[in-house]
Protein backbone atom coordinates (compact mmCIF):
# COMPACT_ATOMS: atom_id res chain seq x y z
CA UNK A 1 0.00 0.00 0.00
CA UNK A 2 3.11 2.44 -0.57
CA UNK A 3 0.24 4.66 -2.38
CA UNK A 4 -2.15 4.71 -0.17
CA UNK A 5 -4.73 7.91 -0.56
CA UNK A 6 -3.23 9.03 -3.62
CA UNK A 7 -5.36 10.29 -6.59
CA UNK A 8 -3.57 9.16 -10.26
CA UNK A 9 -3.76 9.65 -13.69
CA UNK A 10 -2.88 7.25 -16.13
CA UNK A 11 -3.53 7.90 -20.41
CA UNK A 12 -3.51 5.28 -22.31
CA UNK A 13 -4.92 2.72 -19.91
CA UNK A 14 -7.52 1.14 -22.24
CA UNK A 15 -5.47 -1.86 -22.76
CA UNK A 16 -1.67 -3.42 -22.43
CA UNK A 17 0.78 -1.47 -19.71
CA UNK A 18 -1.69 1.27 -18.94
CA UNK A 19 -4.53 -1.13 -18.09
CA UNK A 20 -1.69 -2.64 -16.08
CA UNK A 21 -0.66 0.04 -14.05
CA UNK A 22 -4.70 0.80 -13.01
CA UNK A 23 -4.50 -2.28 -11.79
CA UNK A 24 -0.97 -2.44 -9.50
CA UNK A 25 -1.61 1.57 -8.31
CA UNK A 26 -4.95 0.42 -7.08
CA UNK A 27 -3.59 -2.61 -5.54
CA UNK A 28 -1.00 -0.28 -3.97
CA UNK A 29 -3.45 2.57 -2.46
CA UNK A 30 -4.55 4.57 -5.03
CA UNK A 31 -8.06 6.10 -3.50
CA UNK A 32 -8.96 7.48 -6.70
CA UNK A 33 -7.96 6.51 -10.65
CA UNK A 34 -8.56 9.19 -14.34
CA UNK A 35 -8.06 6.58 -16.30
CA UNK A 36 -8.16 8.00 -20.09
CA UNK A 37 -7.94 6.75 -23.75
CA UNK A 38 -9.49 7.66 -27.36
CA UNK A 39 -10.66 4.23 -27.41
CA UNK A 40 -14.56 4.47 -25.79
CA UNK A 41 -16.10 1.33 -24.75
CA UNK A 42 -12.57 -0.27 -23.61
CA UNK A 43 -11.83 2.55 -21.45
CA UNK A 44 -15.09 2.47 -19.75
CA UNK A 45 -15.40 -1.16 -19.45
CA UNK A 46 -11.38 -0.73 -17.38
CA UNK A 47 -12.25 1.43 -15.18
CA UNK A 48 -15.40 -0.69 -13.67
CA UNK A 49 -13.56 -3.64 -13.88
CA UNK A 50 -10.97 -1.89 -11.89
CA UNK A 51 -13.22 -0.38 -9.61
CA UNK A 52 -14.84 -3.66 -8.93
CA UNK A 53 -11.56 -5.40 -8.27
CA UNK A 54 -10.63 -2.54 -5.25
CA UNK A 55 -13.84 -0.85 -4.49
CA UNK A 56 -11.84 1.32 -2.19
CA UNK A 57 -10.38 2.99 -5.31
CA UNK A 58 -12.60 4.95 -7.24
CA UNK A 59 -12.35 5.28 -10.69
CA UNK A 60 -13.12 7.35 -13.95
CA UNK A 61 -13.07 6.42 -17.55
CA UNK A 62 -13.21 9.33 -19.54
CA UNK A 63 -12.22 9.79 -23.43
CA UNK A 64 -9.11 12.29 -23.81
CA UNK A 65 -7.13 12.30 -26.89
CA UNK A 66 -3.66 13.31 -25.57
CA UNK A 67 -3.25 15.98 -28.77
CA UNK A 68 -6.26 17.63 -27.87
CA UNK A 69 -5.35 20.71 -25.27
CA UNK A 70 -9.23 20.98 -24.63
CA UNK A 71 -9.88 17.65 -23.96
CA UNK A 72 -6.44 17.38 -22.01
CA UNK A 73 -7.92 20.14 -19.54
CA UNK A 74 -11.19 19.12 -19.81
CA UNK A 75 -10.64 15.85 -17.56
CA UNK A 76 -8.13 17.11 -15.45
CA UNK A 77 -10.43 19.35 -14.24
CA UNK A 78 -13.53 16.64 -13.97
CA UNK A 79 -11.20 14.22 -12.41
CA UNK A 80 -10.46 17.16 -9.84
CA UNK A 81 -13.46 18.03 -8.83
CA UNK A 82 -14.27 14.68 -8.15
CA UNK A 83 -11.79 13.74 -5.90
CA UNK A 84 -10.34 16.81 -4.61
CA UNK A 85 -6.73 16.51 -5.89
CA UNK A 86 -4.46 14.60 -8.61
CA UNK A 87 -0.83 13.32 -6.79
CA UNK A 88 0.72 11.27 -9.81
CA UNK A 89 0.34 11.31 -13.59
CA UNK A 90 1.20 8.40 -15.94
CA UNK A 91 1.91 9.51 -19.48
CA UNK A 92 1.78 6.38 -21.18
CA UNK A 93 0.05 7.19 -24.28
CA UNK A 94 2.00 6.27 -27.33
CA UNK A 95 2.11 5.50 -30.53
CA UNK A 96 4.75 4.06 -33.32
CA UNK A 97 5.15 3.20 -36.72
CA UNK A 98 7.94 1.84 -38.40
CA UNK A 99 9.73 2.85 -41.72
CA UNK A 100 13.07 3.44 -42.93
CA UNK A 101 14.08 6.68 -43.33
CA UNK A 102 13.38 7.35 -46.89
CA UNK A 103 9.48 5.66 -46.62
CA UNK A 104 8.76 7.40 -43.30
CA UNK A 105 5.76 9.43 -44.48
CA UNK A 106 5.17 13.58 -43.16
CA UNK A 107 2.30 12.33 -41.80
CA UNK A 108 3.31 9.23 -39.80
CA UNK A 109 6.55 11.91 -38.26
CA UNK A 110 3.93 14.05 -37.02
CA UNK A 111 1.94 11.65 -35.44
CA UNK A 112 4.22 10.08 -33.38
CA UNK A 113 5.40 13.30 -32.75
CA UNK A 114 2.12 14.95 -31.57
CA UNK A 115 1.39 11.52 -29.61
CA UNK A 116 4.57 10.57 -27.91
CA UNK A 117 5.87 14.13 -27.25
CA UNK A 118 2.74 16.88 -27.47
CA UNK A 119 0.56 14.55 -26.02
CA UNK A 120 2.88 14.21 -22.91
CA UNK A 121 3.96 18.05 -22.78
CA UNK A 122 0.01 18.65 -22.43
CA UNK A 123 -0.83 16.19 -20.14
CA UNK A 124 2.64 17.41 -17.94
CA UNK A 125 1.66 20.96 -18.23
CA UNK A 126 -2.08 20.31 -16.99
CA UNK A 127 -0.85 17.68 -14.00
CA UNK A 128 1.59 20.53 -13.03
CA UNK A 129 -1.02 23.17 -12.48
CA UNK A 130 -2.80 21.21 -10.39
CA UNK A 131 0.43 19.98 -8.33
CA UNK A 132 1.65 23.05 -8.03
CA UNK A 133 -0.83 24.49 -5.34
CA UNK A 134 -1.14 21.37 -3.46
CA UNK A 135 3.08 21.87 -2.77
CA UNK A 136 3.49 18.10 -4.18
CA UNK A 137 3.28 15.84 -7.23
CA UNK A 138 4.67 12.87 -9.44
CA UNK A 139 4.41 13.15 -12.99
CA UNK A 140 6.54 9.82 -14.80
CA UNK A 141 6.12 9.79 -18.51
CA UNK A 142 6.61 5.66 -19.78
CA UNK A 143 9.58 6.54 -22.43
CA UNK A 144 11.47 3.55 -24.11
CA UNK A 145 14.57 2.22 -24.64
CA UNK A 146 14.16 4.17 -27.71
CA UNK A 147 14.64 7.12 -25.74
CA UNK A 148 18.24 6.25 -24.93
CA UNK A 149 19.70 4.69 -28.04
CA UNK A 150 18.66 5.36 -31.84
CA UNK A 151 16.15 2.58 -33.23
CA UNK A 152 16.79 0.53 -36.18
CA UNK A 153 13.76 1.81 -38.62
CA UNK A 154 12.03 3.98 -36.06
CA UNK A 155 13.65 7.34 -36.49
CA UNK A 156 9.96 9.02 -35.82
CA UNK A 157 9.34 6.91 -32.50
CA UNK A 158 12.87 7.16 -31.52
CA UNK A 159 13.23 10.93 -31.93
CA UNK A 160 9.97 11.34 -29.84
CA UNK A 161 10.98 9.46 -27.40
CA UNK A 162 14.62 11.32 -27.28
CA UNK A 163 12.86 14.76 -27.08
CA UNK A 164 10.44 13.06 -23.97
CA UNK A 165 13.31 12.48 -22.13
CA UNK A 166 14.28 16.44 -22.49
CA UNK A 167 11.09 17.32 -21.99
CA UNK A 168 10.91 15.17 -18.22
CA UNK A 169 14.84 16.59 -17.35
CA UNK A 170 13.80 20.19 -17.82
CA UNK A 171 10.14 20.39 -16.04
CA UNK A 172 11.81 18.13 -13.09
CA UNK A 173 13.95 21.01 -13.09
CA UNK A 174 10.59 24.12 -13.52
CA UNK A 175 8.74 21.61 -10.69
CA UNK A 176 11.52 21.02 -8.15
CA UNK A 177 10.60 24.05 -5.84
CA UNK A 178 7.08 22.48 -5.69
CA UNK A 179 7.50 19.57 -4.18
CA UNK A 180 6.74 17.55 -7.98
CA UNK A 181 9.03 15.11 -8.62
CA UNK A 182 9.74 13.88 -12.86
CA UNK A 183 10.79 10.83 -13.76
CA UNK A 184 11.09 8.64 -17.08
CA UNK A 185 10.52 5.35 -17.69
CA UNK A 186 12.25 3.04 -20.39
CA UNK A 187 11.01 -0.19 -20.79
CA UNK A 188 12.53 -2.87 -22.72
CA UNK A 189 10.46 -5.08 -25.51
CA UNK A 190 7.37 -5.46 -24.07
CA UNK A 191 6.83 -8.81 -26.52
CA UNK A 192 3.34 -9.62 -24.93
CA UNK A 193 1.82 -6.10 -25.61
CA UNK A 194 -0.42 -4.70 -27.78
CA UNK A 195 1.95 -2.52 -29.77
CA UNK A 196 3.90 -5.74 -30.13
CA UNK A 197 1.31 -8.12 -31.23
CA UNK A 198 -0.83 -6.09 -33.30
CA UNK A 199 1.95 -3.95 -34.88
CA UNK A 200 5.32 -4.27 -34.84
CA UNK A 201 5.60 -8.41 -34.98
CA UNK A 202 4.07 -8.02 -38.29
CA UNK A 203 5.79 -5.09 -39.40
CA UNK A 204 8.67 -6.33 -39.18
CA UNK A 205 7.94 -9.84 -40.55
CA UNK A 206 6.78 -8.12 -43.63
CA UNK A 207 9.99 -6.10 -43.91
CA UNK A 208 12.32 -9.23 -42.92
CA UNK A 209 10.52 -11.37 -44.91
CA UNK A 210 10.76 -13.62 -41.61
CA UNK A 211 7.94 -15.62 -39.31
CA UNK A 212 6.75 -13.70 -36.92
CA UNK A 213 8.29 -16.11 -34.29
CA UNK A 214 11.19 -15.84 -35.57
CA UNK A 215 11.36 -11.72 -35.42
CA UNK A 216 10.29 -12.79 -31.13
CA UNK A 217 13.25 -15.30 -30.68
CA UNK A 218 15.91 -12.33 -32.44
CA UNK A 219 14.43 -9.72 -30.23
CA UNK A 220 15.27 -12.31 -27.15
CA UNK A 221 18.29 -13.14 -28.06
CA UNK A 222 19.18 -8.95 -27.98
CA UNK A 223 18.87 -8.84 -24.13
CA UNK A 224 21.78 -10.47 -22.04
CA UNK A 225 18.29 -11.94 -19.09
CA UNK A 226 17.05 -13.32 -21.99
CA UNK A 227 13.33 -12.55 -22.04
CA UNK A 228 11.17 -9.56 -23.18
CA UNK A 229 10.33 -6.82 -20.03
CA UNK A 230 6.45 -7.29 -18.88
CA UNK A 231 4.21 -5.14 -17.55
CA UNK A 232 4.79 -6.14 -14.13
CA UNK A 233 8.73 -5.24 -14.49
CA UNK A 234 7.22 -1.84 -15.33
CA UNK A 235 4.66 -1.62 -12.60
CA UNK A 236 7.55 -2.34 -10.26
CA UNK A 237 9.68 0.61 -11.16
CA UNK A 238 6.84 2.66 -11.41
CA UNK A 239 5.39 2.58 -7.93
CA UNK A 240 8.42 3.25 -6.23
CA UNK A 241 9.09 6.15 -8.45
CA UNK A 242 5.21 7.31 -7.28
CA UNK A 243 6.08 6.68 -3.64
CA UNK A 244 7.95 8.35 -0.79
CA UNK A 245 10.41 6.05 -1.06
CA UNK A 246 11.33 7.92 -4.00
CA UNK A 247 11.80 11.34 -2.67
CA UNK A 248 15.10 12.56 -3.40
CA UNK A 249 14.80 10.95 -7.32
CA UNK A 250 13.63 13.43 -10.05
CA UNK A 251 15.13 14.55 -13.73
CA UNK A 252 16.01 10.62 -14.23
CA UNK A 253 15.47 8.15 -17.11
CA UNK A 254 15.77 4.54 -16.13
CA UNK A 255 16.03 2.02 -18.19
CA UNK A 256 14.28 -1.22 -17.20
CA UNK A 257 15.30 -3.15 -20.46
CA UNK A 258 17.05 -6.79 -18.90
CA UNK A 259 20.67 -5.34 -19.50
CA UNK A 260 20.13 -4.69 -23.19
CA UNK A 261 21.78 -1.08 -24.17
Amino acid sequence: MRLSERVAWITGSAQGLGEALAYRFAEEGCRALLLTDIQVEAIQQVAQAVHEHHPACQTLGRVCDVRDEAQVAQVVNEAVQQFGALDILIANAGVIQSAEITEMSLSDWQWQMEVNLTGYFLCAREAARVMKPQGRGVILQINSKSGLKGSYKNCAYAASKFGGIGLTQSIAMDLAPYGIRVNAICPGNLLDSPMWQGTLFEQYARKWGLPEEAIRKYYEAQVPLGRGCTYTDVANLAVFLASDEASYITGEAYRVAGGQL
